[in-house]
């Protein structure tokens, strides 16, 4: 069984690399225009399937990654990559348009891509988990000991994730349209700029760029 000081350390890094507090914003931009049940319904789903995704890389991520040939400095940049064409879309409005009917799409579903993936199980909280695992084992104890703690702590991150994420209805309520359109507008930019690094942070592991 990891000690507490692990256990301490472990679900404090999964709570920065996730940031629950700061995926509301970013929610809320994603399903502007959807009612409070489909959004109790979005996030309900990104929770469960970012939960799975992040249970399978924390068991198996190094040899699933390793059989196919994907090093985990490409799953960086193919992250970042697909952030950014997100980011491109807040920032032209172009989901704005979408929303308010220039171009419906009632059946979009952001719960799988970009919400489960990778705004929470993105490439930092894959590796994070791969990392926290092979950490816990180390520690000794049974061969599956230290992954199912690892795996208990995420899935209660899984949970203060979705709590969040529910507060985020009377929020956009409180900041109005206009509120809402000003944050989308800057998350789109940060977001571009999180996706930028992802590139970076990928590229340099390869040891392309120092």
């Amino acid at each position: 069984m990891p000690e507490t000081a692990f256990l301490i350390t472990a679900f404090a890094t999964l709570f920065v690399v996730i940031d629950p507090p700061g995926l509301v914003p970013m929610f809320i931009a994603l399903t502007r225009g959807m009612s409070d049940e489909k959004r109790v319904a979005m996030a309900r789903r990104a929770c469960l399937i970012a939960a799975a995704l992040l249970t399978l890389f924390g068991l198996f991520g190094e040899a699933i990654l390793g059989f196919i040939g994907i090093s985990m400095s490409a799953f960086r940049i193919a992250g970042g990559i697909l952030l950014f064409l997100t980011a491109l879309d807040m920032l032209f409005e172009r989901r704005t348009q979408r929303r308010e009917g220039q171009s419906a799409e009632p059946d979009h579903d952001p719960s799988v891509f970009p919400l489960a993936t990778p705004l929470i199980a993105g490439p930092g909280a894959i590796a994070t988990m791969i990392l926290l695992v092979g950490q816990a084992e180390a520690m000794g104890g049974a061969a599956w000991t230290g992954a199912a703690v690892v795996i208990g702590l995420m899935l209660v991150m899984m949970v203060v994730t979705w709590a969040f994420l529910l507060a985020s209805p009377p929020l956009e309520r409180m900041l109005g349209r206009t509120g809402v359109i000003v944050i989308t507008r800057l998350l789109g930019m940060l977001l571009a700029a999180l996706s930028v690094q992802f590139v970076i942070d990928g590229v340099k592991q390869t040891g392309l760029i120092g």
